[in-house]
């Protein structure tokens, strides 16, 4: 549902649509035979400007299309809720490191033949109640099956669902397997024919995530035979269609996107095999300028295998914190000239970003801000930089964005804190490259990866982080950063993990940034050769097609 590509294009709201760019950059590196189908979004997301008091006040995005991508003069139709709806692609050519292209196909319906409703059915990126979603996903999946046969694809190998919001391709490749002839007449080999090129990854292993459309709704959107079809072929439960397990119940291979992700993907789902393949992030795109330099001194083919990130240990740690220092002066300037606030680029500065959601507990070290502040006066200085939107439907992550800005007033004596409205790629790169140390506080077990700690920790930036999603595989106590609380099993508890983390903070992390600094740049230099060298989206595609797609 979501690619994002470039902070240009408004394409993606985070994780999930960073992600599935960087995919497909690594796959382009690899020189793989993929194409990327996504949504055109002409209206972003959102933008996000917050008042005063942390109120978030969404505004459509303004973007040309045409400025970044090649219109494709190919059009397919697609029935939606009775009506006959014209789609169009725009193409993106990503280009590898070896020169090979890989192209992402954007679905646009804003064309002059469809009726107004047609024409906004790809203005927004998750907008829109669930009439609108679903008709959205009917885009994706059936649309995107059209266009690609439209574009000449006509022997694709596998079938990549990245989450549920695509998995009504298997409606299209059901109804090509049988010539036609309705979902009433698919057979047990049918069935497995489409199972045998579907490869699904699910991201959230919180029930709430995982899109459901009652039945009575599926069948004015996609019509009263296939809504039929869906029910008879067991994809619908309680009349509701779960669009998990329509993608679980046809795909040959499932995974989760890290090992505990897989395992409480299987507590879920028990019916079905789910392995795992951790996520990884496209590191030429998240290497700053000044880490750049220094790997291609002492690295000189990083780029083209970035496992040799492993041999970081080999630079000296005069040149990680030259380096560093160089990011965090870009950090201070971009804020600056963003907010008009200072920071101080001496003292240790936390970051913090990513969707808000409550899950994601953003104001977990705003537990107790007596002992907050107690530490920064008493050990050494503390300055938090926090980004992050919340879904506009969303009251709760509203309100934790609020309660960080009250943090921020009680504080405002002793912890510098600012929270950089409209979080895209674009801050995120300056972000996860200029903060000292990486937060991430999510409630156990709801955090499916997390691939932000993974960009930090290319840019020599160690995490402190509660043990869930990759920090579990990534984490070595005081070797690749620190751990919020000393196990990942169980579910998470408030009090324990804020007095864990004013501990570290108090009696480790700050004494050692402080006191001895050639000690944090060991930490720096462990994170980029042990979590650099493997948490990558190289490694990540590589276990993809060697597992998944059997190329």
């Amino acid at each position: 549902m979501e690619i994002g590509l470039d902070a240009s294009i408004p394409t993606y709201s985070g994780g999930l649509g960073v992600l599935a760019g960087d995919t497909l950059k690594a796959a382009a590196d690899l020189g793989l035979p993929m194409v990327g189908i996504t949504l055109l979004h002409r209206k972003g997301y959102f933008t996000q400007r917050l008042q005063a008091n942390g109120d978030q006040v969404e505004s459509p995005t303004e973007w040309m299309p045409s400025a970044h991508f090649d219109e494709m003069p190919d059009r397919v139709r697609v029935r939606i809720d009775g009506e006959e709806v014209a789609v169009r692609c725009w193409r993106y050519l990503l280009k590898g490191y070896h020169g090979d292209e890989l192209p992402v196909y954007f679905l646009d319906t804003d064309l002059p033949e469809n009726s107004p409703v047609g024409r906004s059915l790809t203005d927004y990126l998750y907008g829109g109640d669930s009439r609108y979603r679903l008709c959205q996903e009917v885009i994706l999946g059936i649309g995107g099956v059209a266009m690609l046969r439209a574009l000449g694809y006509a022997n694709v190998r596998a079938f990549h669902m990245n989450e549920g919001h695509s998995a009504l391709l298997t409606v299209a490749l059901l109804e090509e397997q049988v010539g036609g002839r309705g979902l009433q007449s698919v057979g047990p080999a049918d069935h497995e024919a489409v199972r045998e090129r579907c490869v699904f990854t699910t991201h959230t292993p919180v029930p709430a995530g995982h899109d459901q459309f009652p039945l009575d709704l599926v069948s004015e959107i996609l019509g009263s035979e296939r809504a039929d079809g869906l029910h008879a072929l067991g994809c619908c439960v309680d009349h509701t269609l779960n669009m998990t397990y329509l993608a679980l119940s046809f795909s040959r291979y499932v995974n989760g996107v890290a090992m505990r992700h897989g395992q409480v993907s299987r507590g879920m789902f028990p019916k079905y095999p789910i392995a795992s393949i951790t996520n990884g992030v496209h590191v030429p795109t998240w290497t700053s300028k000044p880490f750049q330099d220094l790997f291609d001194k002492f690295i000189p083919r990083w780029r083209a295998d970035v496992q040799n990130l492993r041999y970081a240990v080999s630079i000296p740690l005069e040149d990680i914190r030259y380096a560093h220092e160089a990011c965090k002066n870009d950090l201070v300037a971009a804020i600056y000239g963003r907010t008009g606030r200072r920071l101080d680029p001496n003292a240790m500065t936390i970051g913090y970003a990513r969707r808000a959601a409550t899950y994601k507990r953003a104001d977990l070290i705003f537990h107790d801000l007596d002992r907050l502040r107690s530490i920064a006066n008493q050990v050494g200085p503390l300055q938090l930089v926090y980004a992050g939107k919340a879904h506009p439907r969303d009251a709760e992550g509203k309100a934790m964005i609020r309660r960080v800005f009250e943090a921020a007033e009680a504080l405002r004596d002793s912890v510098s804190l600012v929270y950089l409205e409209n979080y895209d790629m674009e801050i995120a790169s300056f972000l996860i490259s200029g903060v000292d140390l990486w937060l991430n506080t999510p409630q156990k077990p709801q955090e499916a990866s997390g691939t932000s700690g993974m960009k930090a920790a290319i840019n020599g930036v160690p995490s402190l982080s509660v043990l869930d999603g990759w920090w579990i595989e990534g984490h070595v106590e005081g070797v690749t950063g620190w751990s919020i609380g000393e196990t990942w099993g169980g579910e998470g508890d408030i009090v324990r993990e804020s007095e864990a983390l004013y501990d570290k903070l108090e009696r480790l992390i700050l004494p050692l940034f402080y006191g001895r600094p050639s000690g944090y740049a060991q930490v720096m230099r462990s994170s980029i050769s042990l979590n650099g060298s493997f948490f990558n989206a190289r490694r990540m595609v590589l276990q993809y097609r060697e597992n998944a797609y059997r190329l």
